[in-house]
């Protein structure tokens, strides 16, 4: 962990507190958790972890290898909040390894700087295997004996011992030595058995064949001893724990004792201690622990020693850390860092998270410290000491902050300031600041210094303290200080400087306020060596071509000899090093260049004493040319049947001899000569338009310079599609994948998705061992096979097929496989397990069983197989399997969803050899109780009905079974009980609820809670809602007329309204007005009488025959001509499409709240699903929920349902035996039959089971109107003959309950009762049965609800189909549907039609007719 970057700063509050208020202070920014060397397991996740203190938040990055990590599009590494990396699914293999290597965290602040942390080595471990087994053991009582397990040193740690599988408690005389072999020590007769060793690895474990240990009893014979395992020579860290190995068996039992260096060893507590038979183990080890260890073994006959070395390595640790420092630019400071460690440590020096290179202003020294000279600005942020060793490295930082030049530095400067700059650190004071030195001239200028001196300055203000000589050379922005070393010092001489040079140089005094002004800047050039020559004069480099350029120039103002050559050096803009020849002229032309690259140039002079003084630089660029490479990665997408999209990369760079400029497209269609087509030199896509449908065109590109163009790629081709397909979504997956393993390569197969209507451009690949994203390749639409190669043998490989277009990948499908392995397989494998069973035990336990056919009758397992488990859902459809291993032939899961399918299968492994999997067996686990409310409670008033609201919710996400039921709480009192509110029950596949009559402008407080057959879930959180003010009041029903509550006065209705200014607008007494409209309202019901009566007697001969016809063609079953042209009469009835079906609402015997039987809407009624009339079945379901809106004109005729509470627990599931027709969409002989206004196939019949006797109801809001019969506003009114007698019918009909009962009961049962709820009072029937004297059934009483009716008397009825013929002809039965009402306007002309085609006789002659088929009815279904 690094230090915090802090420094004191010492206050002089009584004469610096403005200059120190404008002193920055060091910001703590440091790494509190640093990565740590970490050994991953492949396929297993890895975490490193980094964590930073600072203010403000620090940014944080990774690096692997030196290169930052892109951690947005990586798929398996991802940053934690606090800044550790997390690696998923470790990649390792022989030829691939991209997750080995050096991790570092980088954190950054923008206004200070960027730390890095240590390094971090992740290695990852191969998986368990072993490089061979176990050989048998014997061994004599008393002595010691060895099992070894060999397997790779990065998993002994991971290693694990079995006695008779059980686990080995490694204590006492069991001891574990760093190969992994198991030492017993003193064995006995229980230490007999099998063993085995195991490595377990991130769920992954590998067991190695069991060995038998054999004990023989000890007969006093000496045996001579010997090494089982010697020590040898190991490196350890210090702190660690290291075991030196010395076992030996041998009789008499030998003794064991150690010397290090010749010096006896004595157990040291908790330091040193002998484990096992005479193992040595040094706990904590430190430098002073390394040496010769001996282990001598006496047993009192012979002597045996076994040597090893023992190095402890030591990571770097600092004994001196650089320190923060404040200072001004020019000065010189220094970080001092002190390391120790073994081996040795190297430092490095980091800034800003960039190493620091060594120059003229940047030097390590003392191999450890690091100077800067002529600090400015940007030498600013955060320096890192990086120490590093074989065994680990450390780093320590400190901030350098430069102040501005008024900006004291506080007292005390650290040590890490130069002698030559720390004079002038002191705090200035306010006060006059002198006037500038004058007269700065150089005393001695010579070749490598320049003594400086100067006079006083005019105007002092004070004593001057020291002066400052600040120097640079000429033209360059870095200057370097140099102070007197005493106050009345006029003289300094700067040092270290080059020869014939010049340099600038500036003179600031400093008295007790501070700086003053500085002197102007004096220039004086250092003396040239007088032995070598100068600089050659007027050099000039030309390029002649692109790959040659000629350089010349001028021989040396002093050569200080004769010239032996001249030496021409170039360099490669980029390039690290420098190249050079030589020249013996004054020109030289350099050939071989690269095109269109810049060159620097530079010449040295020799004589005899050696090279001169370099001239500067000098830059040329050779001439652009042609490129000399195609571009890459030339790419076709087919965008639709007449345009292909190019796609392609510039030329490799160094190849484009220039300024690209553009690119020629040249594309043609099979042998033709083909077309071009050009873009821009930036441009590296392009559209080609016009293309002719499913033809295969050829592309390829060639770039272009101002020189010309360059070759081109190769040809590439696609075709266009036949018709253009939907890209505006990812396509499906694909319908099929298949592998076909190898031992190296994967044959992979597929077949495109189903759905060829959707644009497919490619397939991704994604391929892994354990998981499908450690490779991915793109392939071809095209292409339908592709061999995955380069695999391991013997390896479990995940694979996934994903299509992809330009909206995306598609879902993927997956497939698994294992690799052969490199030995012949095993000519008889394993038999899989057979009769497997599931058994459920609870809503979350399932136990599974299975017999072993491999095994004896008796099924005992006396070898090392084991069985492995697995399980999965298929729901979500890309659950993965969840396997467990067991040594027993049965296995419990646990940890299940509740009522869930799962499936199970298993097989069996012993050694090397596995079966493949049984065959499956599903079980459901019971279900539970909702451990979640529903979700998304959401309360709206109705649209029109302020009294009314709508409640809307989703299903619970933990439902735990099927939800049968939800109840609805709401209260004006949150703080109420919850037994106190108000309730509302609703059925289960409900997720809407409409309450009506609430109060208006008043909060409610709405709760839901979801029940299955186990019981109640929890309540949800509660949901206020307030209702409209009063109607009457303006807002969003002011519009609308006031609803007529009970008590409310109706009276100015009638007596009519005021004028706008308070007087009345008729003086007409209010009772004579009653008369009046009283009068006018006979007359006109006695003329609508009239005129009924006369139109219907109008009815001609014609429509009797037309009559007489369609009731023909029903008998018969035989149509001719146009259905359309055939009328039939209002009373024909499909019996042969009635059918009695019992409706059970709750399956459970016992629920806790059963549904009301009363519907409240129109949604209430399910139609019952009848796979011969799909679109009759779904214009139903949309049909309902049309009914259920207030402002339908059905409203009128339904009227309103009053509400029912229901206790929870008294209603059970009984059925409910309705009859309505069925429309068969399929049958062209019901499907046509008179399809005028009144035919039963536009006719619709709802049933409704009541609380009280079936009959007619009055509406409890408005209206004393039959609910069952009320006419819709615009219909016309039906003669009052025609009404009676079917509400007579539907009044005497008694509601019945009947439990489902089995079919052989025939003396007991009893016929249901078929209710029909007409649509017109005469376009349908209801059957009327009297039970027997003798049923054991209840009707229920015009007092009491229909209710649970059960007793130990009753008795169970079957349910038959009813199916009657016209006309005593028996029909097939079909099944029942349960539609919804007609649409309004359908209905309407429906009855419009009706009312005028009959006339009293016909009416009374169909009522016959009606009698005499309810009769058959009643036969057919009591038979």
């Amino acid at each position: 962990m690094l230090l915090p970057l802090s420094w004191p700063i010492k206050s002089h509050r009584a004469e610096y507190n403005s200059a120190e208020s404008m002193i920055r202070t060091f910001t703590p920014f440091y790494f509190t958790v640093e990565p740590a060397d970490t050994v991953a397991i492949r396929g297993a996740s890895v975490i490193l972890n980094c964590s930073v203190f600072a203010e403000p938040r620090a940014k944080i990055e990774w690096r692997k290898d030196g290169t930052f990590l892109n951690l947005v599009s990586d798929e398996r590494r991802q940053m934690l909040p606090e800044g550790s990396l997390l690696i998923r699914s470790v990649v390792h293999s022989k030829h691939h390894k991209p997750d080995e290597g050096f991790y570092q965290c980088v954190a950054t602040i923008d206004s200070l700087g960027t730390i890095v942390s240590r390094t971090a080595k992740v290695t990852v471990a191969g998986l368990p295997r072993f490089s061979g087994q176990p050989p048998a053991v014997s061994a004599h009582q008393g002595d010691t004996t060895l099992l070894g397990c060999e397997v790779n040193s990065d998993l002994v740690p991971f290693v694990r011992w079995e006695h008779n599988r059980q686990p080995v408690v490694l204590e006492g005389r069991f001891l574990k030595l760093p190969s992994g072999s198991l030492e017993i020590g003193n064995v006995s007769d229980s230490d007999a058995g099998s063993y085995r060793c195991s490595v377990e690895t991130a769920g992954l474990s590998k067991m190695s064949e069991e060995t038998e240990l054999t004990i023989s009893p000890e007969i006093g014979i000496e045996r001579k001893m010997k090494f089982l395992q010697q020590p040898v020579p190991i490196s350890k860290i210090a702190g660690q724990t290291v075991i030196l190995p010395c076992v030996v068996s041998g009789y008499p039992t030998p003794t064991i004792h150690w010397s290090r260096n010749s010096e006896t060893i004595f157990e040291r507590f908790q330091k040193i201690t002998l484990v096992g038979s005479g193992s040595l183990q040094i706990s904590d080890v430190s430098e002073d622990d390394a040496g010769i260890y001996n282990c001598i073994v006496e047993n009192g006959n012979e002597t045996m020693h076994a040597q090893t070395e023992l190095s402890v390595q030591v990571p770097p640790h600092f004994l001196k850390r650089p320190a923060n420092i404040y200072a001004h630019e020019s000065m010189d400071i220094v970080f001092e860092c002190e390391v120790i460690g073994s081996p040795m440590p190297t430092v490095k020096w980091i800034k800003n998270g960039d190493m620091v290179i060594p120059s003229d202003y940047f030097k390590i020294v003392n191999e450890r410290n690091l100077q800067v000279l002529g600090l400015v600005k940007s030498d600013e942020g955060l320096y890192q000491c990086v120490a590093e060793n074989d065994v680990g490295n450390e780093r320590a930082s400190a901030q350098l902050i430069i102040l501005e030049h008024d900006v004291p530095i506080p007292t005390f400067p650290p040590p890490s300031l130069t002698s030559a700059t720390a004079d002038h650190l002191a705090a200035a004071a306010a006060g006059h600041l002198p006037s500038a030195p004058r007269d700065v001239m150089a005393l001695l200028v010579s070749t490598r210094f320049i003594k400086l001196t100067w006079r006083p300055p005019a105007e002092p203000h004070s004593e001057i303290l020291t002066y400052s000589v600040y120097y640079s050379r000429d033209g360059a922005n870095r200057e370097r200080v140099e102070n007197t070393s005493r106050p009345g010092d006029l003289e300094v001489t700067i040092g270290d400087l080059m020869p014939d040079v010049k340099y600038v140089f500036r003179v600031v005094a400093h008295n007790k306020h501070g700086a003053g002004e500085s002197s102007a800047p004096f220039k004086v050039a250092t003396q040239p060596e007088v032995q070598v020559p100068g600089p050659a004069q007027n050099l000039v480099a030309q390029a002649n071509s692109p790959t040659s350029i000629t350089v010349t120039w001028q021989e040396p103002h002093s050569v200080n000899g004769p010239l032996i050559n001249y030496k021409l050096y170039y360099m490669e803009k980029g390039a690290d090093s420098e190249q050079d020849v030589d020249v013996g002229s004054l020109s030289y032309t350099m050939n071989g260049l690269k095109k269109f690259t810049e060159y620097s140039f530079r010449v040295v002079a020799y004589n005899k004493h050696g090279p001169g003084v370099s001239t500067e630089d000098v830059v040329a660029t050779t001439y652009s040319d042609v490129p000399s490479a195609p571009p890459q990665n030339v790419t076709l997408e087919v965008r639709n049947s007449k345009s292909i999209v190019v796609h392609w990369q510039p030329p490799p760079p160094g190849t484009h001899n220039g300024v690209i400029t553009g690119y020629n497209i040249r594309y043609k269609k099979g042998g033709r000569r083909g077309e071009t087509d050009t873009t821009g030199g930036s441009q590296l896509s392009q559209i080609i338009d016009g293309l002719e449908r499913n033809t295969e065109y050829s592309f390829r590109v060639s770039a272009t310079t101002v020189n010309g163009t360059g070759p081109a790629s190769d040809w590439v081709s696609a075709e266009t599609f036949e018709s253009d397909l939907d890209e505006s979504r990812v396509p499906d997956k694909p319908s099929s994948l298949h592998v076909r393993p190898l031992i190296n390569n994967i044959v992979v197969s597929w077949t495109p998705p189903e759905n060829q209507n959707i644009v497919v451009r490619g397939y991704t690949i994604g391929y892994g061992i354990g998981s499908p994203h450690a490779e991915t390749i793109r392939v071809d639409y095209k292409q339908r096979y592709y061999t995955i190669g380069n695999l391991e043998p013997n390896s479990h490989y995940v694979i996934a097929l994903k299509a992809y277009n330009r909206n995306g990948e598609g879902i993927p499908l997956y497939e698994s496989t294992a690799t052969r392995p490199l030995t012949v397989p095993d000519p008889s494998p394993m038999l899989p397990p057979v009769g497997v069973q599931a058994t459920v035990l609870t809503h979350d336990t399932i136990r599974v069983t299975w017999a072993d056919s491999s095994l004896p009758k008796n099924q005992k397992i006396i070898d090392a197989r084991f069985y492995t488990v697995r399980w999965k859902t298929n729901y979500p459809a890309n659950t993965k399997y969840k396997t467990a291993d067991t040594t027993t032939l049965s296995y419990i899961v646990s940890g299940l969803k509740p009522h869930t399918l799962y499936e199970f299968s298993v097989k069996v492994t012993k050694g090397r050899r596995s079966s493949t999997w049984s065959m499956t067996a599903h079980g459901t686990t019971f279900e539970t109780v909702p451990t979640s409310p529903p979700k998304d409670l959401t309360v709206v008033s109705k649209e029109g009905k302020p009294r009314t609201i709508i409640v809307n919710w989703q299903p619970p996400s933990e439902a735990n079974g099927k939800i049968t039921g939800y109840i609805i709480y709401y209260s004006t009192d949150i703080s109420a009980e919850i037994h106190d509110w108000v309730i509302e029950p609703v059925v289960g596949d409900r997720l809407t609820h409409q309450i009506q009559d609430l109060t208006l402008d008043t909060s409610y407080f709405f709760k839901i809670q979801a029940r299955n057959s186990k019981g109640m879930g929890p309540l949800s959180e509660f949901v206020q809602f307030r209702t409209p003010k009063a109607l009457g009041s303006s807002g969003k029903f002011g519009k609308i007329p006031p609803m007529m509550d009970s008590g409310s006065d109706t009276r100015h209705s009638i007596s009519g309204h005021n004028s706008p200014h308070g007087s009345p607008t008729s003086s007409l007494d209010s009772n004579m007005m009653l008369i009046i409209i009283i009068s006018a309202g006979v007359f006109t019901i006695i003329i609508v009488v009239i005129i009924a009566l006369i139109c219907t007697r109008r009815t001609n001969y014609q429509q009797k025959k037309k009559r007489a016809a369609c009731k023909s063609a029903n008998g018969s079953h035989k149509y001719k001509g146009n259905s359309k042209d055939v009328k039939p009469p209002d009373l024909w009835i499909h019996h042969e499409r009635l059918e009695l079906k019992p409706i059970d609402k709750s399956p459970d015997p016992n629920p806790v709240m059963t549904d009301t039987p009363i519907p409240r809407n129109s949604q209430d009624i399910t139609p019952v699903e009848n796979a011969m009339d799909k679109d009759h079945q779904r214009r139903n379901s949309y049909l309902g929920r049309e009914l259920e809106d207030g402002m339908s004109t059905l409203s009128g005729r339904r009227g309103l349902r009053p509400k029912m509470m229901m206790p929870f627990d008294t209603q059970p599931p009984q059925p409910v035996i309705s009859a309505h027709p069925i429309h068969s969409l399929d049958n062209p002989h019901h499907h046509h039959l008179c399809d005028g206004p009144s035919s039963p196939t536009r006719s619709y019949l709802r049933h409704q089971i009541s609380s009280r006797p079936l009959g007619p109801s009055v509406d409890r809001a408005n209206s004393t109107e039959s609910v069952r019969n009320t006419p819709n506003s615009d219909m016309s009114p039906a003669p009052t003959s025609q009404a009676h007698p079917v509400e007579s019918i539907e009044a005497d009909v008694p509601a019945v309950s009947y439990l489902p009962g089995s079919q052989e009961e025939e003396s007991n049962r009893s016929v249901p009762t078929a209710h029909v709820r007409p649509s017109h009072p005469l376009k349908s029937f209801a059957v009327i049965t009297i039970p027997p004297v003798s049923t054991n059934y209840e009707t229920a009483s015009s007092s009491t609800p229909l209710l649970s009716q059960t007793g130990p008397n009753l008795q169970v009825h079957s349910v038959k189909t009813a199916s009657i013929g016209t006309l005593g002809r028996s029909r097939s039965p079909m099944a029942v549907t349960v539609p919804s009402a007609p649409d309004v306007a359908e209905s309407t002309k429906m009855l419009e039609d009706s009312d005028s085609n009959y006339g009293p006789d016909e009416l009374t002659e169909e009522m016959t007719h009606l009698t005499g088929l309810m009769k058959d009815l009643n036969v057919i279904t009591t038979a």
